[in-house]
């Protein structure tokens, strides 16, 4: 037995070294290092300049909102939709503006009815019963004075008292006052409507030709129309729904991608190094890069913060970059408005 631990005691210690010695010789090795799982993009430059960049239509992207409140009669889009200049979007319920048109327009047609009675003065049929009139008067005129006349003579002779003379002076008096009268009738209606009167019923059809261009402008902007032609980004209205000026109004979101642009930012530090003459290159990030060339557009001369592409409420503005525009001059089907690519710019 006391054999039995003589040799245990040195066997164990034996193994405790072995296992020390490996232990040590295995730790002192290097790691092999793993791949990554996305090999990261490298440019072909040399001196390279990086940037970050994100692709968006040549037109920039339109951001379509309304200008009315309402609920929303119609949308006449869909995400995909190739749209052209003045061609509908959408449509906010404008009953109510149809029905104030109706006023207005009948209230048009009174003022224009007006102005049109004031123009055809005289009337044709107004004309024969003043002329008839005026020969009616000067008849009795005529009578009134040849009963005068006799009155004269019968004065001289005393056949007629002074009282009885008198009353056929002032008779034929009071009817010369009366031809004057009607003559002058006669005279304001051939001449017609008076001017002011004319003028003032134009001003009256004027007034309400513009309340009716008001209404129908305000009915026409709650048509909503794409100013420009091209394509829908993104929808975000519905039929039914209520659109509130306070909310979001960012409605509808197109641009024409026709051509594709990449807004590149450039760090602060580094725009010394930029020239407009550099070769640029895009790549796009994650699995299955796709490399497009890019080509120099213009230059947005306003250094301005340059936020993280988070889209969190709390992105942090952590430097200021120049923005540079660059055409891409391949288009690619995977090629996407907003996608972020790497964007290197330098010299064969």
């Amino acid at each position: 037995m006391m054999l039995r631990f003589k040799y245990l005691l040195p066997i164990m210690a034996a193994f405790s070294l072995i296992f020390s010695i490996r232990y040590v010789v295995l730790a002192d090795q290097t790691k092999p290092k793993k791949e990554p799982l996305i090999e990261p993009t490298r440019s072909t430059f040399n001196s390279p300049l990086a940037g970050s960049g994100i692709i968006e239509p040549i037109t920039e992207t339109i951001s379509v909102g309304s200008p009315v409140t309402g609920v929303v009669e119609a949308v006449f889009v869909e995400v995909g939709d190739d749209v052209q200049e003045n061609q509908p979007l959408f449509k906010i319920d404008d009953r109510h503006l149809q029905a104030e048109l109706l006023v207005r327009k009948a209230n048009l047609a009174t003022a224009e009815a007006t102005l049109a009675k004031w123009r055809a003065l005289p009337r044709p049929e107004e004309l024969p019963i003043s002329e008839a009139k005026v020969a009616e008067i000067k008849s009795l005129l005529e009578d009134a004075k040849d009963h005068l006349s006799r009155a004269e003579r019968g004065r001289t002779g005393g056949a007629i008292p002074e009282e009885e003379y008198s009353r056929r002076r002032y008779n034929v008096a009071t009817i010369q006052q009366q031809l004057a009268r009607a003559e002058a009738e006669l005279h304001l209606l051939r001449e017609g409507a008076w001017k002011p009167d004319i003028q003032t019923a134009e001003a009256a059809v004027f007034a309400a030709q513009a309340q009716v261009k008001v209404i129908e402008t305000e009915i026409e902007r709650h048509l909503i129309r794409a100013r420009s032609k091209g394509k829908i980004l993104q929808k975000n209205i519905r039929k039914g729904e209520y659109i509130n000026l306070n909310g979001n109004n960012s409605l509808i979101l197109m641009g024409d991608i026709s051509t594709l642009h990449i807004r590149v930012d450039i760090d602060e530090a580094d725009i010394g190094r930029f020239s407009p003459e550099l070769i640029g290159k895009a790549f796009t990030r994650g699995a299955n890069k796709i490399e497009t060339p890019i080509r120099f557009v213009r230059i947005e001369p306003n250094v301005v913060p340059k936020r993280s592409l988070t889209g969190a409420g709390s992105e942090r503005v952590d430097t200021r970059v120049l923005q540079i525009i660059y055409k891409v001059d391949q288009a690619h089907p995977k090629l996407y408005v907003g996608q972020q690519v790497d964007v290197y710019l330098g010299k064969e």
